[in-house]
């Protein structure tokens, strides 16, 4: 399928302010996706899905390079829960054939909105300077949020991001920036073994993948670096217009 030079415009557009939204707090896929089946009509929705995730994949793990080299996280537990994570996001996506979405959107909602309200009406939650507090219950705890946000990824997928910076922050007491790069790293992980089963299934259109990963490559590093710049108090004013936004986006999909 030949593209046109105005879809090629859009379509790199979008994957950078894509990879922007996804440095700073998740939910890039939110754009995307919907933007490569409205520009191009005749898309297979798996094609559209394996080609944002080749776009994701490539875009958070640069922003995760960034983050990582300046906020220097614990690598070892990282590339743990990465690692378990990046194995339930393979399960999820092939169980995501077994599951239909409407079941899904509900719940997720009514998490959203428990996220949302936790973190407005705790202003302190994600802002202190503790580089946190780990072993024990924690790591197992981490464990399995990694394992029930990766497979939760591969079988649905938008907001992973904010689940995972929410959930290391509440699990190991440290502050949003912190929580950020470690959910960059797994959130790369997540996104390798989602990629892995389109690949495997032949649903990824290389040459469009390609070059969006490429423009969102470009819009991650320039999230990283608004990340760094703006401090807890950016992410936590993004994780609260991320929760509105996926509300109201899954609100509308559910029942209208």
């Amino acid at each position: 399928m030949e593209l046109e030079l105005a879809q090629w415009a859009l379509l790199l557009g979008g994957a950078a302010v894509a990879g922007w939204v996804d440095a700073v707090i998740g939910g890039g896929g939110l754009v995307l996706i919907p933007l490569i089946m409205a520009v191009i009509p005749g898309v297979a929705p798996a094609t559209a899905l394996a080609t944002n995730k080749l776009a994701a994949v490539s875009g958070t793990a640069s922003a995760a390079f960034t983050l990582m080299r300046t906020v220097q996280p614990p690598m070892k537990e990282t590339l743990k829960l990465g690692l378990i994570a990046g194995i339930a996001s393979g399960v999820g996506a092939l169980a995501a054939t077994l599951m239909q979405e409407e079941f899904m959107r509900p719940l997720i909602i009514v998490l959203l909105l428990a996220v949302g309200t936790f973190v407005a009406f705790k202003p302190s939650f994600g802002t202190g300077n503790s580089d946190g507090v780990r072993g024990g219950w924690r790591t197992w705890a981490a464990l399995a949020a990694c394992a029930g946000i990766g497979f939760y990824d591969g079988i649905f997928g938008p907001g992973t991001g904010m689940f995972l910076i929410m959930s290391f922050t509440a699990i190991f007491s440290q502050n949003f920036i912190k929580s950020a790069a470690m959910a960059k790293v797994v959130n790369t992980a997540t996104n390798l073994g989602g990629l892995a089963t389109f690949i495997i299934g032949g649903h990824v259109w290389w040459t469009l993948g390609i070059a969006l990963a490429i423009a969102n490559i470009a819009g991650a590093q320039l999230g990283a670096r608004t990340v760094l710049g703006g401090g807890t108090k950016l992410v936590r004013y993004a994780l609260l217009t991320l929760v509105v936004v996926m509300s109201v986006n899954l609100a509308w999909q559910q029942w209208f």
